[in-house]
């Protein structure tokens, strides 16, 4: 048999009241009505007493009756009763009190009208009294509702978080989580590392200093989340030890990703708000470009990219369809990638002409074609095969892909009058170990003696030459990251090729962001090398991604170093030098040249020994060509003796 406590429980009675839609107009109207009679009666009751409340009820009654429409017209004035009265905010409580003035202003008027035998018992007082307890009132229902709502919306499905940050983005936070419906957070307190804030409140939680103490009241409260306000992302990330030991408590981050941002103005909403990831964990500093010049550049142009699927190629295009190009003219050979891409420029783009192509870069009759018919104003050359196992066991297709397909892209570059070809290359190019490296930095030495072939005036065209180079890019397709995403999710173990290896790292729309800049900048000839930051020891990283994703029992497991690789890469050859440009992150390669003439005449010979030659055969000629190539942890280590 049921109980009282079964039936009246208050927390099923609100959930059941609170899960539906919200009061439609009229009840509220009703409700204020009501408080109002009430607190009319009840100021008589307090100013006259008992007696003469008695003595002439009904008149009273009559009377408040009479004095409501006059409330009514300022409720309909100030709309008090068309927001919804459990996302009720202090904006909500102005309007309740300007209404309420208005009406009592309204109803002194009527009572100058009204004989004196009607109004004898509304002295000054009584309506002075009448105004504080009908808006007290008003108050309470509208904060009982609200707290209610909340109470019964939180009740055993909510998430236990803290809001690193007390100013605005912290308030933004917590009030967007608040009012969310079906409530899916609650706030357990706030944490600062400003020293003045520690120990207040805000919004009604204590505010806590962020420190180890802080963590251990986390745990202890159950909460399963820390959000860190877009204003407190740089702090929180210069403390890696407090991150490794939020990971190591279980606490899921939650921040604004790096690669968007927040001015600070427009509303801050939880959901905006993303899991952290390792890429917003690793050091870098901000990147700023100057996006009018390259809009100047890019404005009303028409736009050639290879390797427009890919990962590089295919936020290219993203970006550089923001600058409203007259045309963009997409290539690459893998089809449903580029289907992809077709369908993200119809739905984001549709006012572009924009032509997807599947074809490789080494069909020179069908590259002719595309040139000839579009005579784009730009290129950029992303096309290329990147991953170095690869490459080690398929020399001839680098040759063939990457050194002759850029031969093709180039030359009818200058053949069809394009302004400036904009080469993306990598930091393997340098000293290169491993034929993919080779392959790059071969390419990087016929498209600059082409250009000073073209300055010099022994080949007639107008293209600039502009060459990039830069290290791994984060997330992008087979990249070490997304490979540790799959192997923890699997349970492990994670495969690092040795204790020792570091990488340099960029997000792939910041690396893309430099290549307009610099292509930007480029006059033709330079070899432009970012600056990437800090070096991430490869084990260090597979260490924090096991900790943040909260899997137990994942393991490290050492393989060794793969064909033609290096422990660390390097951004410049040892007899470069640099030299400084307009962007701290960007600078020019000081490197050796060579004749155009030689540079075809090795291209020539290397692409017709790919298609006869092995392995050994071609390698040995990309040797000739990059004395500095030497092998490691290659077959082809022979051919340095």
């Amino acid at each position: 048999m049921r109980t009282l406590k079964d039936i009246f429980c208050i927390n099923k009675l609100t959930s059941w009241y609170f899960s539906r839609a919200a009061l439609p107009y009229w009840c509220v109207i009703a409700i204020d009505c009501l408080t109002i009679v009430f607190s009319g009666l009840l100021s008589i009751y307090v100013v006259w007493g008992g007696h003469a409340l008695a003595s002439s009820f009904w008149h009273c009654v009559l009377l408040m009756c009479c004095s409501l429409p006059m409330f009514i017209v300022g409720m309909r004035v100030f709309s008090t009763y068309s927001g919804i009265i459990r996302y009720s905010s202090f904006i909500d409580l102005m309007h309740v009190t300007l209404a309420m003035l208005l009406g009592f202003a309204l109803n002194n008027l009527l009572l100058l009208i009204l004989p004196d035998s009607m109004s004898v018992l509304i002295t000054p007082r009584v309506q002075i009294v009448m105004l504080c307890v009908s808006l007290i009132g008003m108050y309470a229902m509208r904060i009982l509702v609200k707290y209610l709502f909340d109470t019964a919306s939180k009740e055993g499905q909510s998430t236990a978080v803290f809001i690193l940050g007390v100013k605005e983005g912290g308030i933004a936070l917590a009030k967007s989580m608040r009012n969310q419906h079906p409530a899916q957070y609650t706030i357990k307190g706030f944490l600062s590392t400003d020293e003045n804030t520690v120990g207040r409140y805000l919004l009604g939680n204590h505010v806590y200093a962020y420190n180890e103490t802080a963590i251990a009241r986390m745990v202890k409260t159950g909460t399963k989340m820390l959000f860190v306000s877009p204003i407190m992302t740089d702090a929180f990330l210069e403390n890696q030890t407090m991150i490794d030991k939020l990971s190591e408590a279980g606490i899921k981050i939650m921040m604004m990703p790096k690669a968007q941002s927040w001015d600070g103005k427009s509303p801050l909403k939880h959901q905006q708000m993303r899991e952290v990831d390792i890429e917003d964990l690793l050091p870098r500093d901000k990147i700023e470009v100057d996006m009018e010049a390259i809009g100047a550049l890019l404005r009303d142009k028409r736009i050639l990219i290879t390797g427009a699927a890919g990962s590089i190629g295919s936020e290219m295009v993203r970006q550089v369809a923001i600058y409203k190009p007259e045309c963009l003219i997409l290539v690459d050979q893998a089809e449903t990638p580029m289907h992809d891409v077709r369908l993200f420029m119809k739905k984001h783009y549709p006012y572009i002409a924009c032509e997807t192509i599947v074809t490789s870069i080494t069909n020179a009759t069908r590259m002719d074609q595309i040139f000839r018919l579009h005579k784009p104003h730009y290129v950029f050359h992303a096309a290329a095969y990147k991953h170095v196992p690869m490459m080690e066991d398929n020399p001839a297709e680098a040759v063939q892909n990457n050194i002759y397909g850029t031969r093709v892209i180039a030359d009818m570059a200058v053949k069809y009058g394009t302004k400036k070809f904009v080469m993306i290359s990598t930091d393997k190019a340098v000293n290169p170990t491993n034929v993919m490296g080779c392959s790059k930095r071969i390419c990087e030495i016929y498209c600059q003696s082409l250009n000073k072939a073209i300055m010099d005036g022994r080949i007639k065209g107008v293209t600039q030459f502009v060459t990039t180079r830069f290290g791994n890019v984060l997330g992008s397709n087979g990249s070490v990251i997304p490979i540790f995403k799959k192997q923890i999710a699997m349970g492990g173990p994670i495969t690092v090729t040795h204790p020792d290896i570091i990488r340099f790292f960029m997000l792939i729309p910041e690396a893309c962001k430099l290549v307009l800049e610099a292509g930007t900048m480029g006059k033709g000839g330079e070899i432009f090398v970012f600056d990437m930051g800090q070096p991430v020891r490869i084990a260090d990283l597979a260490k924090r991604m096991i900790a943040l994703s909260g899997v137990q029992g994942v393991e490290i497991k050492y393989v060794g170093l793969r064909d033609g690789e290096k422990l660390f890469e390097e951004v410049l050859n040892d007899a470069e030098q640099t030299i400084p440009t307009q962007h701290p992150k960007i600078k020019v390669a000081k490197v050796r040249e060579y004749p155009y003439e030689l540079a075809l005449k090795n291209e020539e010979e290397l692409y017709e020994i790919s298609l006869h030659a092995d392995d050994m055969t071609i390698v040995k000629k990309m040797k000739e060509i990059v004395p500095e190539y030497k092998s490691q942890q290659s077959k082809y280590k022979s051919l340095d003796a």
